[in-house]
C-alpha cells in the first residue's frame, strides 16, 4: 500500500536492468544497444521496456521476478497478521498467527489471478490493506469484543483449549462478516460503473486526510513492538534506511548466464530492490548471534528478553509442513451493523488509491491509461477479492500494491505473466506451513522497527496527494490541516467517553461507536464535505492537476482492446450477444468491430513473432 517515490514512478530511477554501456533501457547488452531503434515500449517518462503489458517473457525470468514481486509485497502481508493478532488475543498463539500469514498468502495469490486475468489485466499485486486495518481494531476495541485478562498472560494461555479457541475465532468470525458484507459494495460499486460517478466529487482533499489517518493512529502498535527493544529497532530502521536511501545507486554485481556465452558479472540494484527484506534478515540474524551469546536477557521479567529469537522458536518445530487453507476455516462468519460500516470507510479509501495505482502501472507497463470499463471491472474484482479475503478468514480485504507497482519501474518488466508466477509463488508459500511459521517467529523489535518506517511512509503518501492541490491558499490549508487534527481528536475523546454516545439502542451505539472512533472515516469524511461545499476553483482544489496526471494516449483502439479486453475470446468469440456491450465492466464494440478482431488478431501473431525474433538474438538473457 506504499506506493514508491516519484524517481521510482518514473521508470528511470536505478532500474534492475541495465546494459553493459551503462544503459538503462534493456535487459541485456545487445538490446541495449538497439533501444534506440527497436524499444519494446516505454515507461513514464521515457524510460524503455524490456516487456510490455502483452509480452511474455522466458519462463525462467518470470519466475525469478514473479518471486521477487512476492518479497517485494511480504512486508505488508506480514505486518498486517501480527498487528490483528494483539486484538484476536492471539498474541501468545504463534503457531495460529503462522496459519493467519499462510492464509493470507494464499488468498492474496488467488486475488492475484483474478485481477490479472479478469480484472483490471494490468500486472499489479493483490494483497492485504492497512486501509481495514484501523475500522477492523476499532471494532474490536468494543467493549464486548475486548480480550479477557487471563489471555494477555503465557503462563495462563493454552493455545489448544476449546475455551482459548473459542475467545479468538468468535473475534475473527465477526471480522469475517463484516468483510464480507461490506465487500458487497465494492463489487457493486465496481461492476455497476459507479466508481466513475463517485469519482467526480473526490479529490485530493479528500484522498489526503483519508490516507494519512490509514496510518497516523497505528503509532501506539508501532511503539508497543519496537519499544520491547529499542536498540534492535532502531537497527533494523538503520539498515532499511541505508539500503533504500543511501545505497539506492550501488549496484552488486552478480553472476549472470547467457545462452552461447560464459557466465559474466553483470550490475543488479539489490539494495534498492530489497530494502526492507534485507534490513528484516540482517536483524534477525544479529538477534540469533546475540541469543546465542546470551547478550539478550534470558529472564523473561528483564527488558529486552522479547528481542531474543528463542521466545518464538519453538512455533517452527510445531506448525505443519503442508497446511491448505480452506473458507470457513474458523467458523461460520457473524455479521453486525458496527463491523458493517466500520469497514466501508475502509473498502472507500481502498477503492480511490487503487484507481491511482492503475493509471500507474498502465504507465509503466508500456500499456495506454486504462478505459472505464477496466476501472469497473478492476474494482469490482478487488471486491471479489475482498469477499474471498473474508470467507477465508484472512482478517483483512485485499487492495492493490503500490509498491510493486514502483518496483515495475525498476525492473523494466511490465509484462502480466511474470505477475502470473508471483501469483503462484503467493499459493505455494501460503501451502507450505513452515513459511509462515518463519515468518511469525521474528523477533517483536524487528518488526517494530518495519513498522515505524513503514507507516511512516504511508503517512507520507497520503500528505503527498496535496502536490495538486494549491497549498498556497487559505481554504485548502484549513481544510486539510481541520480533516487530520479532527481525524485524531474524535477517534481519542469518543473512545475515552462512549458512555456519552450511548442512545439506549444497542446496535446503533456501536454503529456509532465504530465511526467515531475510525479516523480515516472522521477525517475523510470532513475533507469530503468541506471540499465540495467550500468555494474554490477547480485548479485550486487540485481537480485539474488531478485529472491531467490520470489522463494519456488513448488514441489507439487496437492497443487498448489487446491490453484491457477480457480472455479467451470472451465478448468477442464467445458470448458476444448484443447486449453485452452496455453492461459498465464489460469492452464497448464499435462499428466495424469485426474487422478490428481480425487487426488485433494479426497485431498478435507479429507480436508474437517479434518476441521470439527479440529472444533468440539476446541470448535468453538471465539477468534480474
Amino acid at each position: 500500500m506504499t506506493p514508491s517515490s516519484d524517481k521510482e514512478l518514473n521508470g528511470l530511477d536505478n532500474p534492475s536492468f541495465v546494459g553493459e554501456d551503462g544503459s538503462r533501457c534493456c535487459s541485456s547488452p545487445d538490446c541495449a544497444a538497439r533501444c534506440p531503434q527497436k524499444g519494446r515500449g516505454t515507461g513514464h517518462g521515457g524510460g524503455k521496456l524490456a516487456y510490455t503489458v502483452t509480452d511474455v517473457p522466458p519462463w525462467y525470468l518470470c519466475i525469478l521476478l514473479g518471486i521477487q514481486h512476492f518479497l517485494t509485497a511480504m512486508g505488508g502481508l506480514v505486518a498486517i497478521p501480527l498487528i490483528l493478532s494483539k486484538e484476536l488475543c492471539l498474541q501468545h498463539d504463534l503457531l495460529t498467527q503462522s496459519h493467519l500469514i499462510s492464509t493470507i498468502f494464499f488468498v492474496s495469490g488467488i486475488c492475484t489471478l483474478l485481477q490479472v486475468l479478469f480484472g483490471v489485466r494490468l500486472p499489479i499485486i493483490q494483497g492485504g490493506t492497512f486501509a481495514f486495518l484501523t475500522p477492523t481494531l476499532a471494532m474490536l476495541s468494543l467493549p464486548k469484543w475486548k480480550c479477557p485478562a487471563w489471555t494477555q498472560n503465557a503462563t495462563l494461555v493454552n493455545a489448544s483449549s476449546p475455551q482459548f479457541i473459542e475467545v479468538w475465532q468468535t473475534r475473527m468470525r465477526e471480522v469475517q462478516g463484516a468483510i464480507i458484507v461490506a465487500s458487497c459494495f465494492q463489487i457493486f460499486v465496481g461492476f455497476s460503473g459507479l466508481i466513475g460517478f463517485l469519482m467526480r466529487f473526490i479529490g485530493p482533499l479528500t484522498i489526503a486526510p483519508t490516507i494519512t489517518l490509514v496510518a497516523l493512529p497505528l503509532f501506539d502498535s508501532a511503539g508497543d513492538e519496537a519499544g520491547q527493544h529499542w536498540g534492535i529497532a532502531f537497527m533494523t530502521i538503520s539498515f532499511i534506511v541505508l539500503f533504500s536511501q543511501y545505497l539506492k545507486d550501488v549496484s552488486v554485481p552478480l553472476p549472470s548466464y547467457q545462452r552461447g556465452k560464459k557466465c559474466q558479472l553483470s550490475p543488479v540494484y539489490l539494495f534498492q530492490i530489497f530494502p526492507v527484506l534485507l534490513g528484516l534478515s540482517l536483524s534477525w540474524l544479529l538477534c540469533y548471534v546475540l541469543t546465542v551469546t546470551d547478550v539478550l536477557p534470558a529472564d523473561p521479567s528483564i527488558y529486552g528478553h522479547l528481542a531474543r529469537t528463542d521466545t518464538r522458536g519453538d512455533v517452527l518445530s510445531q506448525a505443519p509442513w503442508f497446511r491448505l487453507p480452506y473458507p470457513g476455516q474458523w467458523g461460520v462468519p457473524t455479521v453486525s451493523l458496527a463491523g458493517i460500516f466500520g469497514i466501508l470507510a475502509g473498502v472507500i479509501s481502498s477503492m480511490l488509491e487503487s484507481v491511482g495505482d492503475y493509471y500507474a502501472c498502465a504507465r509503466l507497463s508500456g500499456a495506454p491509461p486504462p478505459p472505464k470499463h477496466a476501472i469497473s471491472r478492476g474494482i469490482g474484482v478487488e471486491g471479489i477479492g475482498c469477499l474471498l479475503a473474508g470467507a477465508w478468514g484472512t482478517g483483512n480485504g485485499t487492495t492493490s500494491y503500490s509498491e510493486n507497482v514502483g518496483a515495475l519501474g525498476i525492473t523494466k518488466v511490465g509484462s502480466r505473466m511474470v505477475i502470473v508466477a508471483g501469483a503462484c509463488a503467493m499459493l505455494l508459500s501460503g501451502i507450505f506451513g513452515k513459511v509462515g511459521a518463519m515468518l511469525a517467529s521474528i523477533p517483536a523489535p524487528v518488526i517494530g522497527g518495519m513498522f515505524l518506517v513503514m507507516f511512516g511512509v504511508i503517512t507520507a503518501v497520503g500528505i503527498s496527494n496535496l502536490q495538486y492541490t494549491d497549498m498556497n491558499s487559505s481554504r485548502n490549508i484549513f481544510i486539510f490541516g481541520f480533516s487530520v487534527f479532527a481525524g485524531l481528536t474524535v477517534p481519542n475523546w469518543a473512545s475515552k467517553n462512549s458512555t456519552l454516545l450511548e442512545t439506549g439502542i444497542i446496535q446503533l451505539d456501536q454503529v456509532i461507536q465504530v465511526l467515531l472512533t475510525t479516523g480515516m472515516f472522521v477525517g475523510g469524511l470532513l475533507g469530503f464535505i468541506l471540499d465540495n461545499t467550500i468555494p474554490g476553483t477547480q485548479e485550486e482544489r487540485g481537480l485539474l492537476a488531478w485529472k491531467h496526471s490520470h489522463k494519456g494516449e488513448a488514441d489507439n483502439p487496437q492497443l487498448i482492446s489487446k491490453v484491457y479486453d477480457l480472455p479467451f475470446g470472451i465478448g468477442t468469440k464467445y458470448c458476444a450477444v448484443s447486449w453485452f456491450r452496455y453492461l459498465p465492466a464489460c469492452p464497448k464494440r464499435q462499428p466495424g468491430s469485426k474487422r478490428m478482431d481480425e487487426l488485433k488478431a494479426a497485431g498478435q501473431e507479429s507480436s508474437v513473432k517479434a518476441s521470439s525474433e527479440r529472444d533468440s538474438e539476446i541470448g535468453a538473457d538471465t539477468r534480474i
